[in-house]
């Protein structure tokens, strides 16, 4: 019976990867929905962009990847709107760091990333069968 203990490592690292992927997903998803709110209470805190950050996942054992979300400490933008809610004394309303062109181009790596593994993954299971195929 052949060694297809590599086919197996294989398969689960890019399992891994497309979690990583569902990950960052999450979070410019939410980043997206989020680009154009403005606090609630005068000179409040607006959303702050999220950054999903993942532990690099190792071949030989990659189990589930270590993540977690932090939020990007850049400023934040203003607008003048005295009518706002959210505006401070002088009439400025602070705006999230979410830049929609950014967050846009971010979304299309993680789409290429995820149907790049799918790809991978597939090719991986017509190798596995035609092994089997093979041996059989």
């Amino acid at each position: 019976m052949p060694d297809t203990s590599a086919l197996h490592s294989a398969s689960d690292a890019l399992a891994a990867g497309r979690q990583v992927q569902s990950g960052r997903i999450r979070a410019i998803s939410e980043n997206l929905a989020n680009a154009d709110s403005v606090p609630d209470t005068p000179g409040g805190t607006p959303y702050a962009r999220k950054i999903a950050v993942f532990a690099p996942v190792v071949a030989d054992s990659p189990g589930d990847p270590v993540g977690r979300i932090v939020r990007d400490t850049s400023d934040f933008k203003s607008r003048y709107d005295p009518t706002s809610p959210g505006a401070d004394l002088k009439g400025y309303v602070r705006l999230p760091n979410v830049n929609i062109a950014v967050e846009s181009a971010d979304l299309q790596q993680v789409i290429r990333n995820y149907e790049l593994s799918m790809s991978a993954s597939a090719s991986i299971s017509t190798l596995t069968q035609a092994t089997i195929n093979l041996i059989s």
